[in-house]
């Protein structure tokens, strides 16, 4: 298979194996193995400060690793003795800030990374403007530009030469709420539409989830979790990741390795521990209906869905989401029910489920 630019696929996959880096006495990146499929965009989701950042710089040659290995396709960029500068790897990069030069138009900022007598100069900055949704913006000074049209210049700038794999670092964190949603998918579609190899950095698990053909997940230096975003949200590996990346009730039981029985009935589970358990459930996967063993205690009404939050006689608090306007209130009597495919149970005090979603 063949890219739109005639470069063949596979020399856009991207391999990081055992990568460690530390600054000074502080451990940063801490063996961090993260696989891109040629032509894919993973998204690289975690909390500040567990070295998002710092694996982008690492594949990108800004920092040298301590140890490990980054390959795209088969030439090894860093590790087994080798470390190929920046300037020789073909990595596009956009930053948190789209870091323009202010006394350069925007075709001058777009061509900057191209050498000046290549013949193709001025049809590759038209082309990198128009795939952005800006052509006719050549001649403008960069102080014109709104915050989302310098980003996309940003973003033309790092497509202009080419590269074979681009790296974006929370390109939107400085961008309001609408504008963030709008550029997100406008770059889904850029990357997409000329098959390139992204890895897309953010803290923002609705974006990673929007952006990403594959999640992964990192955590105090390491990538604890990778795959599509929806089997990291049915089966996250870990309490700790369930919590990060969505609304989740954690329900006390005892499994036996297929079902997990619990306050609310029986949950089937996969491969789920023996003995005292934690049955992970979704809150749309909780059905709240007329009963006798639990309270409704408050309601939560967001428009296009609602949250009863459901005091267990014995049990605990639990969160039931339905679907448009709610039609239970406080003090209401219920039972509630589990719904859906199998989910995962961690252990307490014993083995999690890591097995089941690895």
């Amino acid at each position: 298979m063949h890219t739109r630019e005639g470069r063949p696929s596979a020399s856009e996959s991207v391999l990081v194996a055992g990568l460690a880096k530390s600054f000074g006495a502080t451990p940063v990146l801490q063996g961090v193995d993260l696989t891109v499929p040629a032509g894919s965009l993973v998204a690289l989701l975690g909390p500040s400060g567990c070295g998002k950042t710092t694996l982008l710089r690492a594949v990108a040659g800004l920092e040298r690793p301590d140890a490990g290995e980054v390959r795209v396709a088969d030439r090894v960029l860093s590790g087994l003795g080798a470390f190929v500068p920046p300037e020789r790897r073909h990595i596009g990069m956009v930053f948190q800030d789209a870091a323009l030069f202010p006394h350069l138009t925007v075709a001058r900022n777009v061509g900057y990374g191209l050498p000046r007598r290549d013949p193709e100069h001025r049809r590759r900055v038209s082309e990198a403007l128009e795939l952005v949704g800006l052509s006719g913006f050549e001649e403008r000074t960069t102080s014109t530009l709104s915050g989302g049209q310098a980003q996309r210049v940003a973003i033309a700038r790092a497509l202009a030469p080419r590269p074979s794999v681009m790296l974006l670092d929370e390109p939107f964190s400085s961008l309001d709420a609408p504008l963030r949603a709008e550029l997100r998918l406008e770059v889904r579609r850029m990357l997409t539409a000329i098959d390139a190899t992204a890895i897309f950095v953010t803290h923002d698990q609705e974006e990673a989830f929007m952006v990403g053909d594959e999640v992964a997940v990192m955590s105090a230096g390491r990538v604890v979790q990778q795959g599509p975003p929806s089997r990291l949200y049915e089966l996250p590996a870990t309490r700790e990741i369930a919590e990060f990346i969505g609304d989740a009730n954690f329900i006390p039981g005892h499994g036996d390795g297929e079902v997990a029985h619990t306050p609310i009935g029986p949950i089937p589970v996969l491969g789920g521990p023996l003995g005292p358990v934690e049955v992970m459930v979704r809150p749309e996967r909780v059905l709240a209906v007329p009963g006798d063993l639990a309270t409704v205690t408050a309601v939560e009404y967001y428009g296009h869905d609602a949250v009863y939050l459901v005091d267990l006689d014995e049990g605990p608090v639990v969160r039931s989401r339905v679907i448009g306007a709610p039609r239970l209130g406080p003090g209401d009597r219920v039972d509630l029910e589990f719904t859906g495919d199998p989910t995962v149970a961690y252990g307490v005090g014993a083995a999690t489920a890591a097995a089941v979603a690895a």
